[in-house]
C-alpha cells in the first residue's frame, strides 16, 4: 500500500500540476480527520506521514504519570518503561494510536475529500498563473458559443469572451483559434474566472509588441492607441534611437509587419503616425493620411484649429467623423478642422475703439444718464 501511496502521490502532483507537499499535506489533514471519527480517538492526536516511503501511523503525544487521569493526555510508568525503561515521571513519550483496520476506513474517507482539496489547490493554481497575466495576451481555441458569449479554451482554465467585448464585424466558429486581450481575472468558488476583450486598445498594443522587435526591445516606444474596434485604428510611436525610424519599424519590410496585425483583427484599418513633444506637429501627424497647413494651438483649454487644403477636408475629417475622432482621442487634444477658403473667410477681429465725446451725448439723449458702470458697459 506505501508503494501505492507514493505512486498516486506522484501521478496526481504531475497530472494536476500541484506539488507533491500540497498532495501530502491534504492526505494528512484526511487522515487525522478519519481517525477522529473513530469511537474512542484521542483530540489530541496527530498524523506522521513519511514522505519518502509513504508510511504513516497516528501519534499522540502523553505525558508519563505515575496515576493516569486522563487517558488521553497521560500514560502510565509501567506502559511508558514498556516502551523505553529509561522514561520518568513528566516525559513525553508519542504513542502509536493508529486503528488496527484504519487503513480502510481512511481509504473511504479520504478519496472525496482528497479530490476535492486537489481541485481547490488547482482553482489556486489556476488563478495565480493567470492573474499575473491581467493586460497581457492569450491564444486559446474558441470551445462553445452560449447566448453570443464565447468560451475559450485555454488549456488549464476556460475564458469567456462577454458580447461587450466582440468586435461587431467579427463572426466566431467553434475550434477556431484566437488572440485574446486579459480584462480581469476573478477569483471564484468555482475557480478562476477570466475575462477577455477583442475590443480593448490593449490588444493593438500587445500584438505590435509581438510582431515588432523593436518595440519588444525598447527603441521604439508605442505612445498612445486610439481604436474604433473592426473599423479603424491610429497608434503613435516614437524612436528613441535617431537611426531607427518609428513608423517604418511598425509597418516592417513591405509592410508585413502590420499586415499580420491588420490579419489578426480581420481587416481592420491601422494608422501608424509619429509621435512629437510638439502638439501642432503631432495634431498635424495624428490626422494622417490629410494633408495639414497649419495648426493653432491652445495649451490653456487643450484644444487646436486644424486649417487643411479645400481638397483634403473630407479626408481630414473622414467618414462620420472617424478621422477626426481617432485623432482626437489619441492626442488628448480637442480638434477643429477647417478648409483653407472657409478659413479665410473669417472676418478679422477689428481692435475696440473708445466712444467720442459726441457718440456719449447721443447715448446720453436716447437712455436718459449713465453711471459709471453703464459707461463701462456701453464702451464694451
Amino acid at each position: 500500500m506505501n508503494k501505492e501511496l507514493l505512486n498516486a502521490i506522484a501521478y496526481l502532483s504531475k497530472e494536476k500540476g500541484v506539488s507533491a507537499d500540497v498532495i501530502c499535506d491534504s492526505l494528512e489533514a484526511v487522515l487525522i480527520t478519519a481517525y477522529k471519527k473513530e469511537p474512542g480517538s484521542n483530540p489530541l492526536a496527530e498524523v506522521e506521514l513519511n514522505r519518502q516511503t509513504g508510511d504513516y501511523r497516528i501519534m499522540a503525544a502523553k505525558t508519563v504519570s505515575e496515576e493516569v487521569e486522563n487517558s488521553h493526555a497521560q500514560i502510565s510508568l509501567d506502559d511508558a518503561r514498556a516502551l523505553d525503561p529509561d522514561y520518568e515521571p513528566g516525559d513525553i513519550v508519542n504513542v502509536d494510536v493508529t486503528p488496527s483496520n484504519f487503513g480502510r476506513i481512511a481509504a473511504q474517507a479520504a478519496k472525496q475529500v482528497m479530490i476535492q482539496r486537489l481541485r481547490e489547490a488547482e482553482r489556486s493554481i489556476v488563478y495565480d498563473e493567470f492573474s499575473n497575466r491581467t493586460d497581457d495576451i492569450i491564444t486559446g481555441i474558441i470551445q462553445r458559443i452560449e447566448q453570443k458569449n464565447v468560451y475559450v479554451d485555454l488549456g488549464k482554465a476556460e475564458a469567456v469572451l462577454p458580447v461587450s467585448e466582440q468586435i461587431p464585424t467579427e463572426t466566431y466558429t467553434v475550434g477556431e483559434r484566437i488572440k485574446c486581450y486579459v480584462v480581469e481575472v476573478r477569483k471564484t468558488t468555482k475557480g478562476a474566472q477570466i475575462l477577455v476583450s477583442r475590443t480593448h486598445p490593449g490588444l493593438l498594443k500587445r500584438l505590435f509588441e509581438l510582431e515588432v522587435p523593436e518595440i519588444y526591445e525598447g527603441v521604439v516606444e508605442l505612445k498612445s492607441v486610439a481604436r474604433e474596434p473592426g473599423r479603424r485604428s491610429k497608434i503613435a510611436v516614437y524612436s528613441r534611437d535617431a537611426n531607427v525610424d518609428s513608423v517604418g519599424a511598425c509597418v516592417g519590410p513591405k509592410g508585413t509587419r502590420v499586415q499580420n496585425i491588420v490579419t489578426e483583427l480581420q481587416n481592420e484599418k491601422i494608422d501608424i503616425v509619429k509621435w512629437d513633444d510638439d502638439p501642432a506637429v503631432y495634431i498635424a501627424n495624428a490626422l494622417s493620411p490629410a494633408q495639414v497647413i497649419s495648426v493653432t494651438v491652445d495649451e490653456a483649454e487643450k484644444s487646436s484649429s486644424v486649417v487643411v487644403p479645400d481638397y483634403q477636408l473630407s479626408l481630414a475629417i473622414g467618414k462620420a467623423g472617424q478621422n477626426a475622432r481617432l485623432a482626437a482621442k489619441l492626442t488628448n487634444w480637442k480638434i477643429d478642422i477647417k478648409s483653407e477658403s472657409q478659413a479665410e473667410e473669417l472676418p478679422a477681429e477689428e481692435p475696440d475703439t473708445p466712444a467720442s465725446d459726441q457718440d456719449m451725448d447721443i447715448l446720453s439723449d436716447l437712455a436718459g444718464p449713465f453711471d459709471e458702470a453703464d459707461t463701462e458697459q456701453a464702451e464694451k
